[in-house]
């Protein structure tokens, strides 16, 4: 888990509880990259393209201001946490494994059109539900107070295709850190699409409106790719070491192991156990996944690709403070409008602002910091990007769309750059993709 560095008289990691039970609460790594505020003076000059920096209005005086702050809303949420919080997520729990029990008895008799539409779109909240409010923050270690040996990020293992430790590893601990830092955080289009002007545009990205939806549909298993670092391992297969092939062969197995006990389960026992109905069970289980990878990546693109999104620089966090971390949390991330309903099923990610700042606080607290985060933006004159989830949606794929295009250059046409390209390759003096980097050991 990725935290600002913290401050002598906050300690938001301590558990709520103190009794000794199974599972120690464990203390997330703080960031060592980070300094806590003081010392030199910092300047945020323009990005290369000539951007503006998004923080350079304010000076660095109120920037740290903006870290105490939001450290002392941290902290008043941390401390409070307790039997409301805990009875929350237990209860998201309980709903969510009879929604899915209910939803697979339904689909034993699937052959009937209404129980498998009724037993479909069940199965299909459930794995939302499992996903996103569930998964996604048990293993961000937002529940780890409790001491659940249970609902414990250390112990849970989720319904998708990449195991627990690999996505942390890549989420928590790469993203979290590098959020939209162009070079650093590889969650800027998951290495598949260009979704700021100031990436590379290559070849490839002609394709990325198609990419994009292919993608949606079978996000777990993109998600998983990338995860292993699959593609950059690959290319870079002979430039690793011993130790880095064995380790990355371990993870593959790991990750061959999981799909196939999940496609077990969806896609030939729960079939089988239905009987005469194994085909439309089998076709419900495969609709489900898809609703649940397509709604998964919505909520996700929305709050990392819509307009007002900010990118940073890879010089500009170099002696990055902790207030300057906070902004470019807020910054780089957007939040999706709506009620109780849409914050639950994207496991209040709706509030991406939020959990960017604080990854580890109950999801279920977000809705009550929300407004006195907005309000702290709004008072030095920092955009809150927040808006309906069809708006989201929208500004993301026109932005995949207009992306997939080279960017205008003085004095010369789109078309002439792609054409450019295209005589590269023919020639053999190209390559439409740039090999990737080699696995961060960051």
């Amino acid at each position: 888990m990725t935290l600002a560095p913290e401050r002598i008289h906050i300690s938001p990691t301590a558990p709520h509880v103190t009794e000794p039970t199974h599972v120690e609460a464990t203390h997330h790594a703080l960031n060592t990259r980070l300094s806590v505020g003081g010392g030199l003076q910092r300047t945020h000059p323009p990005k290369k393209s000539g951007k503006p920096n998004p923080m350079a209005h304010l000076t660095n005086t109120e920037i740290e201001q903006i870290g105490l702050d939001l450290d002392a809303m941290r902290a008043e949420v941390m401390q409070s946490r307790g039997a409301r919080d805990a009875a929350y997520i237990r209860r998201v729990i309980a709903i969510q494994r009879g929604l899915e029990m209910g939803s697979r008895v339904v689909l034993l008799f699937s052959r009937n059109k209404a129980a498998w539409v009724v037993g479909t779109v069940g199965l299909s909240l459930a794995k939302i539900l499992e996903n996103m409010e569930i998964g996604h923050n048990v293993l961000h270690g937002q529940w780890d107070w409790m001491r659940d040996p249970k609902i414990h990020s250390t112990t849970w293992e989720w319904d998708m295709a990449s195991p627990a430790k690999q996505w942390q590893h890549s989420h928590n601990e790469l993203h979290h850190t590098y959020t939209n830092v162009l070079g650093r955080d590889n969650d800027l289009g998951y290495g598949l699409l260009r979704v700021d002007e100031d990436q590379k545009w290559e070849l490839f990205h002609l394709g990325q409106p198609l990419w994009h939806l292919v993608n949606a549909m079978f996000f777990e298993y993109g998600i998983a790719a990338y995860d292993l670092e699959l593609r950059g391992n690959l290319q870079n297969w002979d430039q690793l070491s011993d130790d880095d092939k064995a380790a990355f062969k371990a993870q593959a197995w790991a990750m061959a192991h999981k799909i196939r006990r999940q496609a077990t389960k969806d896609y030939v026992v729960h079939p089988l156990l239905s009987g005469p109905s194994l085909v439309p069970t089998l076709l419900a289980n495969f609709t489900a996944n898809v609703v649940r990878n397509v709604w998964s990546n919505t909520v996700i693109i929305c709050g990392h690709f819509p307009d007002g999104i900010d990118t940073f620089e890879t010089d500009s966090i170099d002696g990055e403070t902790r207030g300057e971390w906070y902004l470019r949390q807020m910054l780089g991330s957007g939040n999706i409008s709506g009620g109780t309903l849409t914050h639950v099923l994207s496991g209040n990610l709706s509030h991406q602002i939020e959990h960017h700042l604080f990854p580890d606080m109950p999801s279920n607290r977000y809705a009550e910091i929300a407004p006195k985060v907005r309000a702290l933006m709004e008072r030095h004159d920092l955009h809150y990007v927040t808006g309906p989830i069809l708006k989201q949606a929208y500004q993301v794929y026109k932005k995949v769309c207009v992306l997939s295009l080279p960017n205008k250059e003085p004095g010369r046409t789109r078309r002439s750059v792609v054409a450019a390209e295209l005589r590269k390759i023919v020639k053999g003096k190209g390559a439409a993709r740039t090999k990737r980097h080699l696995p961060s050991t960051v």
